[in-house]
């Protein structure tokens, strides 16, 4: 299958733009890993005109998928989760081509999880786990129960996301398994939630208590990424801290965080005055 697929990637290694080459087999029937595909060829390029592009083959023995993507979309990637299948073909693909040990640079980053990027990824999954702890509070509140049960569930997802890069690792497709392994008690709040026998309101109610907990422990963690930032300046603006280049990957849940944090007294707002009497503009600042 290899040497079918070598046209395919032998004139673009050849290229000094091309950073790497992996090969990724499909290695069971049922291969959501691969698209389905018997192989996938991933080409990975400093840059291009489209940062990811996609082409499906078909040979007598098969199926081949390639995927030519550059280097700032793969690192989004790697560091937003947004393309869990990407980790997988980085870690664990078969390297054809390898500029400068690129790729072996790039195992060896996300084998040894820089602290820097630890704690910016942190920062996104305490957002992530936060939005969807308050969207399954208030949906079990308005006795939605199921959707309620589907938001906690993720909340417990990305609790147990936090917790591995909490210890260092980068969270894997099967995170479950890492997390048994790091943290049990978390992976027993899953178990409880999925396998409980009590009713599922009763399982939601249990569970968003046991949330709540993990969410206060958790907060200076999951928050030190945002309040780093915030301590750059006496006070910010909310558009000013939106649009920072360290926070705009969790934005959308920005307003939330801060109100999280102003609740738990790790920041405080400050009063503006405006051409408009008794309105005032809202400021943050770390509290002292």
């Amino acid at each position: 299958m290899e040497d079918i697929l070598r046209p395919l990637y032998q004139e673009r290694a050849s290229n000094e733009n091309t950073l790497g080459v992996l090969f990724v087999e499909k290695n069971k029937p049922f291969s959501p890993g691969t698209d389905h595909f018997d192989c996938i060829l991933l080409i990975i390029v400093k840059e291009s005109d489209q940062s990811w592009m996609i082409k499906h083959y078909e040979f007598e023995s098969g199926s081949a998928a390639l995927h030519i993507v550059t280097e700032d979309l793969l690192n989004s990637w790697l560091m937003l989760g947004t393309n869990k299948r990407a980790v997988d073909w980085v870690m664990n693909g078969k390297v054809l081509f390898n500029r400068n040990e690129y790729i072996t640079r790039l195992r060896d980053r996300l084998h040894e999880f820089p602290a820097e990027e630890r704690i910016h990824k942190i920062g996104l999954e305490f957002a992530k786990l936060l939005r969807r702890y308050n969207d399954g509070k208030e949906l079990f509140h308005s006795g939605h129960y199921l959707d309620a049960f589907n938001n906690i569930m993720h909340a417990l997802h990305h609790l147990a996301r936090l917790s591995v890069i909490e210890h260092g690792f980068y969270p894997e497709v099967t995170v479950w398994n890492q997390v048994k392994m790091i943290q049990p008690e978390i992976f027993k709040l899953y178990e409880e939630l999925v396998t409980g026998e009590e009713s599922i309101d009763k399982r939601i109610e249990l569970l968003l208590l046991a949330s709540e907990f993990s969410l206060t422990s958790k907060t200076k963690l999951g928050a030190n990424h945002l309040l780093s930032v915030i301590k750059q300046k006496d006070e910010w603006a909310y558009q000013e801290l939106m649009e920072h280049n360290e926070v705009r990957d969790y934005a959308i849940d920005l307003s939330m965080i801060l109100t999280h944090l102003k609740d738990k007294g790790y920041i405080k707002t400050i009063k503006r005055e405006t051409k408009s009497k008794n309105l005032y503009h809202r400021y943050y600042s770390i509290k002292e």
